[in-house]
């Protein structure tokens, strides 16, 4: 794991937010700063590689320089790159960086929580073995996630900002396709970036 930014400190309960963030939207960073409530930290984590998803319309540096600018003004989110991008590889990239002990609670959407549940392991019961080693923390991105019984101890809910429903990097990168309005749906900070990333428009 490779660390652009890390906040100080050795946290007994880590977040972990692994995604693509092209571009980082208002709605991760508002999931991230609820997740605070109840961890230590939130690391945003950009995998190298996704075993369900290419994508080439921005670098990873420039992802990463965007991800700073957006997060630059709390002081407990972390900035890395994973190798792999399966959540197990990720949880145990983080484990070899903050130590067996941390507490792991990977973020992510309900849509997120339903594709890595049922993706193919190899195994029946590799999800469940998984689930020994985090938990998830899932919003009810287009509905509430409804995990199986057996799994319900290791997976919680949690709330989605009002006005975050139906924002996400697709949408973003959509609207800029079309010609509509997308500047609210990305942190002000950034928007002059994402303009030029996504657009080759500069502002004077």
């Amino acid at each position: 794991m490779e660390f652009y930014r890390r906040a100080a400190g050795s946290p007994a309960r880590l977040g972990v937010f692994p995604g693509t963030f092209n571009p980082i939207t208002v709605a991760h960073v508002a999931l991230a700063r609820t997740a605070l409530d109840t961890l230590h930290e939130v690391v945003f984590v950009l995998p190298r590689r996704f075993p369900h998803k290419d994508y080439r319309d921005t670098s990873l540096e420039q992802r990463v320089e965007l991800l700073g600018t957006a997060l630059a003004a709390e002081p407990r989110f972390s900035i890395a790159a994973a190798e792999g991008g399966l959540f197990i590889e990720i949880a145990r990239e983080c484990r070899a960086v903050y130590g067996d002990h941390v507490r792991l609670s990977f973020l992510c959407g309900r849509d997120a929580a339903e594709r890595i549940a049922n993706w193919d392991y190899g195994r029946p019961e590799a999800w469940q073995d998984m689930l020994r080693e985090f938990e998830l923390l899932v919003a009810p991105r287009g509905g509430e996630y409804c995990p199986d019984p057996a799994h319900s101890g290791a997976v919680r809910g949690m709330p989605l900002e009002p006005g975050c429903e139906g924002v996400s990097s697709s949408e973003v990168r959509r609207r800029i396709r079309t010609g509509e309005a997308w500047e609210h749906l990305v942190p002000t900070q950034i928007q002059d970036a994402v303009r030029k990333l996504y657009t080759g428009e500069a502002i004077d």
